[in-house]
């Protein structure tokens, strides 16, 4: 196929505005897949993203219209998968951006824009769900308009479900889209004979054909046999097939210059297969670059940085091998996991895991539970934290990776803490930074005030107020990721009535006034447990902790004190009464003497329990007490 005939595009769009309805729509036109053969969705292969409607993995799929080749990529609507946004747009040249016609321009549609004009992409805008009653065509025109200043004739009204006017996208796709961007070479050589160069934006776990690689092609071409190069994990490999994905695997001879197709590494670990990699072949002619230290990479994406973590536990510790071995396989399909051993005096041996999101926690617990038959304890997510530290201190906390800055002539130790354990006593360090997200909030006018009320309560700082138009508004925040991880988007989705929709996305590290809250149960502290939280709103958590824990622990035959601290000062105390024998039962008659004595004996017997007595949380325990 000639250069001037391949289109590259992918699809972008908030959750539920029909990416994948329309996918299955061109599909269907282009006759890619039979229509018998076609369902709901057919590009999430995945049951997760059946059942819940949501694409949880971009898609590619190759397609065949008018004489030309169009590679098109589906990918996810949620904003904690954006990173398969953005490794699907660093691999085209175009996007279509679809807006629900009923529920207009919405926060990860914003998103998505703003990432696309980061890729120097151009944007084909299309209105979809045109056939619903509750369809508003001219008012979606108005705000697609305002957002991206194209005419209104460039925007094309459709119906994924029905596929009315589907056919004009395909065409447009052929006629607006540009032609494949390259790595233009200054020889004439041929193409099989020129160095290749292929990015690397996805790659996935075969049970018969281990690792196999997406690749968009800028320069030369991959054909089968060929030995390549990874130039960032320098791992050597031979290609055992080529081939492109329409939608199932389809073997080709060579992936030609410019297109999109996919290598069979025969690598065991998509570690050595890592997103972002560049592929690289030397050309046929000897020259200053046949090496691959010599060769120079692709400028990929970067890399995703998760800020969210939780620890994953089995719930019956004897079945830990096989958690380890289902998390190996897990991290096969899903780049964004990251995991690091963990052992809990209370739980066992587990992993602490960090996701880009409580979307992507849920649905790392219900793949570990569909697709390996294993049921998880998973903690409460928590943020990592910034310490400073003054002087050099790296040798001292070299497990943590740690940073040597210098502000005002003075030299500080940076490390990081995921683990409120790790906290160094207060006197040791300087300051505590916590992550900040910038947060884009798009709601009708009037669930403006319930929305600040709420975003005051968070500390979160109002940066912008625009408005869309006179019903619809954007605000602009800026608030710590720690109060966005909880139960924040239920209240805004409660507050707002269902019509507010959020994007956020890490902005920087902000110092602020932090605290470590500690748990004490009988006087012993339970590392577990502790929390990093702001000065400001430890005292409503103090009340709320120790009344927590006076429901799940287990009485035992002494009083036991269940306390919250800051720095060792105890600012909550809540008495768990001891669990009363009657020594009197064997009593009889009316000696009072005889009955005072062994209420007196039993009194002496107490306090001894209490200044010697243990208390040994069981798992149960924890599991209630580390839920929100």
């Amino acid at each position: 196929m000639e250069l001037k005939n391949i289109r590259n595009f992918c699809i972008i769009a908030h959750i539920d505005h029909g990416k994948s309805t329309l996918a299955d729509r061109l599909l269907e036109i282009t006759g890619t897949i039979d229509k018998r053969d076609l369902r709901a969705q057919t590009l999430d292969t995945m049951e997760l993203e059946q059942e819940r409607w949501i694409t949880i993995k971009l898609t590619p799929v190759r397609m065949k219209w008018k004489w030309s080749e169009l590679n098109m990529i589906d990918t996810p609507g949620h904003v904690d998968f954006q990173y398969e946004v953005s490794r699907s747009l660093a691999s085209v040249e175009w996007c279509l951006l679809i807006v629900d016609a009923t529920q207009w321009i919405e926060a990860q549609t914003l998103s998505n824009v703003y990432m696309a004009l980061e890729n120097n992409l151009d944007i084909i805008p299309v209105i979809n769900k045109i056939d619903l009653p509750a369809a508003d065509v001219e008012k979606v025109t108005n705000e697609i308009v305002n957002l991206l200043g194209c005419d209104p004739s460039e925007i094309i009204a459709v119906s994924a479900k029905t596929g009315l006017n589907v056919e004009a996208v395909l065409d447009a796709v052929i006629e607006r889209v540009r032609i494949p961007q390259i790595i233009e070479s200054e020889d004439n050589l041929k193409i099989e004979d020129k160095e290749l160069k292929a990015l690397v934006f996805d790659s996935q776990y075969d049970s018969y054909r281990w690792v196999v690689s997406y690749v968009k092609v800028f320069a030369g071409e991959i054909k089968k046999w060929d030995t390549l190069h990874f130039l960032n994990t320098h791992k050597k490999i031979e290609a055992l097939d080529v081939w492109y994905f329409s939608p199932k695997y389809i073997s080709d001879n060579k992936i030609e210059n410019g297109s999109i197709g996919y290598i069979v590494t025969w690598l065991k670990s998509i570690r050595d297969a890592q997103v972002g990699d560049t592929v690289w072949k030397p050309s046929n002619v000897s020259g200053p670059k046949d090496k691959p230290e010599d060769a120079v990479a692709i400028e990929g994406f970067k890399k995703v940085t998760p800020f969210i973590y939780a620890w994953v536990f089995p719930m019956d510790t004897s079945e830990y091998p096989a958690f380890k071995d289902a998390f190996e396989k897990l991290m096969l399909n899903d780049s964004a996991l990251q995991i690091e051993p963990e052992v809990s005096w209370a739980l066992g041996h587990g992993y602490r895991c960090w996701f880009l999101g409580l979307l992507h926690l849920d649905i790392v617990k219900e793949r570990l539970f569909r697709e390996f038959d294993m049921d998880v304890i998973i903690t409460a997510p928590q943020v990592t934290y910034k310490i400073k530290r003054p002087g050099d201190k790296r040798s001292e906390y070299s497990r943590f990776s740690p940073v040597l800055i210098e502000i005002w002539d003075k030299t500080y130790t940076q490390i990081n803490i995921s683990n409120p354990e790790d906290l160094p006593p207060r006197e040791l360090y300087e300051s505590i930074e916590e992550p900040i997200a910038k947060c884009e909030i798009i709601t009708p006018s009037e669930y403006i005030w319930p929305l600040m009320q709420l975003a005051q309560e968070r500390r979160w700082i109002l940066k912008n107020q625009t408005y869309i138009e006179w019903t619809r508004v954007m605000l602009t925040y800026e608030l710590p990721m720690n109060e966005l991880i909880w139960d924040f988007y239920d209240e805004l989705k409660s507050l707002s009535s269902g019509y507010a929709s959020m994007n956020y996305e890490f902005l920087k590290y902000k110092e602020d006034d932090l605290v470590k809250l500690d748990v004490l149960i009988a006087g012993e502290k339970v590392e577990a447990l502790a929390i990093i939280c702001h000065r400001s709103q430890a005292a409503y958590l103090w009340g709320k902790i120790v009344l927590k824990l006076k429901e799940v622990v287990p009485r035992a035959l002494f009083a036991i004190a269940l306390q919250a601290s800051i720095w060792w000062r105890v600012v909550a105390r809540e008495d768990l009464s001891a669990m009363r024998k009657d020594v009197t039962a064997k009593l009889y008659g009316w000696d009072i003497s005889r009955k005072r004595k062994l209420l007196e004996k039993q009194k002496e017997w107490k306090k001894k329990m209490k200044q010697f007595g243990k208390v040994s949380l069981p798992s149960e325990a924890f599991v209630n007490l580390l839920k929100k």
